[in-house]
């Protein structure tokens, strides 16, 4: 068995893990690598960037580098090798426990008890709850879902299809540095630079993948596609954009807007604004189609490994004829 096929089974099976497990609710490995970066920052941490860099590449570099040295230690063990990649991909994705947050929230929705919705808000993203109605929570859970299946599922495959193990631990180091330390408060907005600049650079192929997989899997593939190039480059994440247009364009719904975090209010552009407003039942409606991409997207990823692979073996039979 080679390599490339050793990922490509391995990946599918991380994925089904992911399926039918979701996220260990104790002894997740990322937490563990949050808690470690944590300590970490509180031995680096200054107001300027170059500190931030060190610390960006200390914990990303660190995980990276550990994740290169296990996967050359059972490179020679097929099994070995199927199991670590299984096991690495189970760890990094989140598209279970995504769904499961999501639904959690819309369940409540539906029910009328918009407080349980507002306490269950922080479990997907930074959002004030209190500052929004039932629609409000609807539409921030929708936007939630759209781009973290960039973050929690095609990003990390598309690194894995590059880079194997060491490529999957990467992006999702480097992913989780930047919710921790990449966003723009007082105490960040220096020191965080290095790792949100890095997640922008990790995170640029997987958007796109992820835009270009919700045109195939939505309701309105032409809506997908007209909400992507219209509205896009008119959202301040440019990783975000792309995901969140598409998703908005293949569900017929608008997203954006102004919202709220950590009472800074923020007015942002429509997406689609031939949409209409989101609705409690287009929540299921994302999570289902958040589950389509990221099955198209393992497909991808375990293709284009294989491909690759192929391609590289036939280069050298070639050279060495």
């Amino acid at each position: 068995m080679s390599a490339d096929r050793d990922f490509a089974y391995g990946a599918a099976a991380g994925f089904l893990g992911d399926l039918l497990l979701g996220d260990p609710r104790r002894g997740h490995p990322v937490a563990a690598f949050g808690r470690a970066a944590g300590a970490v920052e509180q031995v680096l941490w200054r107001d300027h960037r170059g500190w931030g860099a060190l610390h960006t590449l200390v914990c990303a570099g660190g995980a990276a580098g550990a994740a290169a040295l296990t996967a050359s230690l059972v490179r020679r063990s097929p099994a070995a090798s199927v199991a670590l990649t299984a096991a690495a991909t189970w760890a990094v994705l989140g598209g279970t426990s995504l769904g499961r947050e999501a639904r959690a929230v819309g369940g409540a929705l539906e029910a009328g008890d918009i407080e349980v919705a507002r306490e269950r808000l922080p479990h997907l993203c930074g959002r004030d709850p209190q500052a929004l109605d039932a629609d409000g929570i609807a539409r921030a859970v929708v936007e939630s879902v759209a781009e973290n299946t960039s973050d929690a599922v095609v990003g990390a495959l598309v690194w894995g299809a590059v880079g194997g193990v060491p490529g999957l631990v990467a992006f999702r180091a480097v992913n989780t540095l930047d919710a921790m330390v990449g966003h723009k408060s007082t105490r960040y907005r220096r020191y965080g630079w290095a790792s949100a600049r890095l997640d922008d650079v990790f995170g640029w192929p997987g958007a796109r993948l992820t835009a270009a997989l919700a045109v195939l899997a939505g309701d309105s593939p032409s809506g997908a596609v007209r909400a992507w190039r219209s509205d896009a480059a008119k959202h301040p994440s440019p990783n975000a954009g792309p995901v969140e247009a598409a998703f908005a364009g293949a569900l017929g719904v608008r997203l954006g807007g102004t919202l709220s975090y950590a009472g800074r209010v923020e007015h942002r552009p429509v997406l689609n604004t031939d949409g209409r407003d989101v609705g409690v039942a287009d929540i299921e409606r994302a999570v289902r189609l958040s589950r389509r991409v990221g099955l198209l997207a393992l497909g991808v990823a375990a293709a284009a490994r294989m491909t690759s692979g192929r391609s590289s073996r036939s280069r050298k039979s070639g050279r060495a004829s």
